[in-house]
This record gives C-alpha cells, sequence and structure tokens, in this order.
C-alpha cells in the first residue's frame, strides 16, 4: 500500500528539508522512503515527480519520471504505462546554473490536488545532487523536466507553486 501524499495544509509541506547525511546513503531505511515514494508517485495518475516532504519526510529527496523526459521529446505518452516510467533519484540537489530565459507554464502538484496555476520558472538548469548509493552526479535540464525539478526543489524548501503562481484555477476549468 502506497504511502498517503499529504496535501495543503500539512505542516510538513511548509518546513525546509534536512540532508541526508552520508551514514544513511544505501541504508535500508534511505531505500524504504524512496521505495514509498515511488509507489505513490506510480499510484497517482498524472504526477511527474514527487518529493519526500510530500510523503510526510522532512529530507531533501525527490524523484522526477522519465515521463517528462518523453512528454519533453514529444513521445506518446500512454497512461497504462505510467506504473512501468523509470524515476529519477535526487538527493540533496543543488542547482548550478540557472537560464536567464524564463518560460510561463501552466502547473498542478500532487499536494495541491484540484488546482492549478501559471508558473515562471527557468527554461534551462544544471543541478547537482546524489544517488541513493551516496554517487554524486551532475545533469542539465530543459523545458518540463527542468520545471519539474526547480518545482521539486521548492518543495524541499517549503514552497509549494500556489506561492510563484499568477493565478490558481481549478484544474478542471483547463479541460
Amino acid at each position: 500500500m502506497p504511502r498517503k501524499i499529504v496535501v495543503f495544509g500539512h505542516p510538513a509541506l511548509r518546513k525546509k528539508a534536512s540532508p541526508v547525511e552520508r551514514k544513511d546513503f544505501g541504508s535500508e531505511e534511505l531505500l524504504k522512503i524512496i521505495r514509498d515514494m515511488s509507489e505513490a508517485l506510480s499510484a497517482t495518475p498524472d504526477g511527474i515527480g514527487i518529493a519526500a516532504p510530500q510523503i510526510g519526510v522532512p529530507l531533501q529527496i525527490f524523484i522526477a519520471s522519465e515521463e517528462a523526459l518523453a512528454i519533453d521529446r514529444g513521445g506518446d505518452v500512454n497512461q497504462n504505462e505510467k506504473k512501468h516510467w523509470k524515476h529519477h533519484i535526487f538527493i540533496n540537489p543543488e542547482i548550478l546554473k540557472k537560464s536567464a530565459k524564463k518560460s510561463k507554464m501552466t502547473e498542478g502538484c500532487l499536494s495541491v490536488p484540484g488546482k492549478c496555476g501559471v508558473v515562471a520558472r527557468a527554461e534551462k538548469i544544471r543541478v547537482r545532487a546524489f544517488d541513493e548509493h551516496g554517487k554524486k552526479f551532475e545533469r542539465g535540464a530543459s523545458n518540463l523536466f527542468a520545471r519539474l525539478i526547480q518545482h521539486e526543489l521548492d518543495h524541499l524548501d517549503g514552497i509549494l507553486y500556489v506561492d510563484k503562481a499568477e493565478s490558481i484555477i481549478d484544474a478542471d476549468a483547463k479541460k
């Protein structure tokens, strides 16, 4: 049974997450948290990312679905494949570079169900993070994948997209 995703109003969403300590990389506890996050994300019909605070865990961890990369490539995204997308793990992430050019796009959030809003974010970023075993990596991202990473990084700082959105509307009104 996947862990429940906490929603707007839950105190875990407004706290700055703590870094994962070196000694905890590869631990069964950390791997269980990541599994729980992955299961919670896979159980959603339209989520493409999730941060640990969204399941009530105050750690600097987020997962980004490969689905966002497929959307960026213009590929056909089949919702029946939802549970089979690879999840990219980012632990103790930090942005190294952001493009000055920003784009506005509608965002939603698993922790703010039924709502969406337009948010301006950098079009391209470069991020440094660790995987679940403590291996450091850097990755560039653009388009939706860059937006996803910035959205999840905000969660780690206790910021929700509604704090940055120009306007909030009912998601059903967008259709």
